[in-house]
């Protein structure tokens, strides 16, 4: 089995279904994916880069990817994940506002440098909104060389505005996550 860390974020709605809806549809269809899931809470941030959009919502999914699967085609289930969830990179500005984004920061020991994937993913040091649910989630990992790399990631930078998600919505985003269903809408 491969260890897999995923970043998400949602910051505009897709057909009805609030960013909280779809990181919980994002999550749901990801564990079809990737066995033994481990999710960190909700973090509400400020977007970073294209700075005039609304705030994002992020989180991280760590879970393990059979042995046969390559880092492409997981990447191409995501993609598949992105669309169904309302993701058009054609009409998208980038860093701009998006019903779904799914990252993959780490995948395994892998190190891939394409045009269509890096590994590990080239801004996640940059970025509060990764590491600060990586290192939620990775403390009671085994991989204490990951969680010692973010950590250092994390300390050289500024604060960006990420902050926890109020109980609340870590509430209901669990039930949407467990329910499988969002009120009259069918998944």
């Amino acid at each position: 089995m491969i260890s897999v860390l995923l970043g998400l974020g949602s910051n505009t709605s897709f057909s009805g279904f609030s960013s909280i809806e779809l990181l919980a549809k994002a999550c749901q269809k990801l564990c079809g994916i990737l066995k033994n899931p481990v999710m960190s809470s909700v973090y509400e941030s400020k977007a970073m880069y294209v700075t005039d959009q609304d705030n994002f919502y992020n989180m991280v999914f760590k879970g393990f990817a059979d042995n046969s699967m390559s880092p492409f085609e997981l990447l191409k289930q995501i993609n598949q994940i992105e669309a169904e969830l309302g993701r058009d990179r054609s009409k998208e500005i980038r860093f701009g506002p998006r019903s779904i984004d799914i990252d993959i920061e780490e995948f395994g020991t892998e190190l891939i440098n394409t045009p269509d994937l890096e590994i590990p993913h080239p801004r996640m040091k940059e970025r509060e909104f990764v590491l600060i649910p990586a290192l939620e989630i990775l403390k009671e990992s085994a991989d204490s060389k990951l969680r010692e790399t973010l950590n250092s990631y994390l300390k050289s930078l500024s604060p960006q505005g990420v902050e926890k998600c109020p109980e609340n919505t870590q509430i209901l985003f669990r039930k949407l996550l467990e329910g499988g269903c969002y009120g009259n809408k069918t998944c």
